[in-house]
């Protein structure tokens, strides 16, 4: 009996050393977490292994994390386990960069392609922390052809809050809504903005209480409660905004490039995109940015900058720009082809012409904090 179990032992050994040699790698392994949808994701897989043909030593191990993104990069820089490379937004980098834990990018990455207000997006006292892909910032998206229909003028670059407001009743007089209404700060950030407001500062002192912040919260807030150019909750019910534009019950739509590629593929109907209404301080919405950080603790750094170079470069971002999902954070892919395309929105150029305007939002380190305990304040306030 016991030679017979040691016989199986050495078979067994001898199996897995087959299977040890056929699968051996020696390859040095890089981790990169990111967030992302599928049409994402379906980008990012190719580019990973286009990077590991043109580097056969490398294997880069992609960690997709499509919820709860942060609270899992979190974990595992708490466990000292971070990944080497790590996608990262302004919103949350504050609070990596002030621990420490991300490794600066100026000196090893070519950042003259870039504009200014995106890289001080991205930083934290005087260090930029991330090598940047794409902005995120607010436009207006019009329904063309709700316009046309009730003889209502198109909205341009010169509007106002009260050429808002003008639009706005006339929709409501026609039984439509004008504008999305969205809780989210994301949404209502720019009608303060433009005000001369802010939620915070970057300091970390609370302004949404200071009168120029009020003003523009108040007008946001009776959009809905006062003018009824808004939908209430219970009239979107679950829907969306989007659905509720691409459904026709809406006429505009304050949102970002990302919902491009969904208007393009299910809007029945014409439309376009005009910068965000001018109220007493200018037409002013938010910047953000996101990038490709390194963690300062990688056991891999030279490879993890060769990375996010190479996911940086032009030729990636190219990529990233065709399916119409991102503003590229590069000046040479925003002014090509591949952003021009030639589709919708026939005015793109907008998106590039906020860059200019915006304000990169004061994000402090206790950022998403403050606005959990304002979260009750802002439920009493648009309803």
């Amino acid at each position: 009996m016991k030679k017979l179990i040691c016989c199986i032992v050495l078979c067994l050994f001898f199996i897995l050393g087959l299977c040890g040699c056929n699968s051996s790698d020696n390859r040095q392994v890089i981790k990169f977490a990111s967030w992302g949808s599928k049409s994402e994701v379906d980008i990012i897989k190719p580019i990973l292994a286009e990077y590991e043909k043109n580097n056969p030593d490398v294997k880069i191990e992609f960690m997709h994390i499509p919820q709860n993104y942060f609270q899992k990069i979190h974990l595992l820089f708490a466990s000292n386990t971070p990944p080497d490379v790590v996608f990262m937004n302004n919103l949350y980098l504050p609070i990596y960069a002030n621990a420490g834990v991300l490794e600066p990018v100026d000196g090893w990455a070519d950042l003259s392609v870039y504009d200014k207000n995106v890289l001080s997006a991205l930083s934290w006292k005087a260090n930029i922390y991330a090598v940047p892909r794409d902005v995120s910032n607010l436009v207006i998206f019009y329904n063309k052809d709700l316009f046309d229909k009730y003889g209502i003028k198109y909205p341009n670059e010169n509007w106002t809050f009260e050429d808002f407001l003008k639009i706005g009743r006339k929709f409501k007089k026609e039984g439509i809504f004008a504008i999305s209404f969205e809780k989210n700060p994301l949404f209502f950030l720019p009608y303060l903005m433009s005000e001369g407001g802010e939620i915070v500062n970057k300091a970390g002192t609370l302004t949404i209480y200071e009168e120029y912040s009020q003003r523009g919260l108040d007008f946001y807030a009776d959009l809905r409660k006062k003018e009824h150019i808004a939908p209430r909750a219970e009239e979107s019910a679950s829907a969306t905004m989007a659905q509720m534009f691409l459904q026709q019950k809406i006429a505009m739509h304050l949102t970002g490039r990302w919902l491009v590629p969904k208007y393009r593929e299910e809007a029945k109907f014409d439309w376009d995109i005009v910068p965000f209404p001018s109220g007493s301080a200018g037409s002013i919405v938010q910047l953000d940015a996101s990038g490709w950080a390194v963690a300062k603790n990688s056991a891999h750094k030279e490879e993890a900058r060769k990375l996010v170079n190479y996911l940086s470069s032009k030729n990636s971002i190219e990529k990233f720009t065709q399916c119409g999902l991102i503003v590229p954070a590069r000046s040479d892919v925003a002014t090509s082809k591949y952003f021009f395309d030639g589709k919708k929105p026939h005015n793109t150029k907008v998106f590039l012409n906020v860059i200019k305007t915006a304000k990169p939002t004061p994000v402090p380190v206790n950022y998403n904090e403050i606005l959990d305990s304002l979260s009750n304040y802002f439920e009493e306030k648009f309803n």
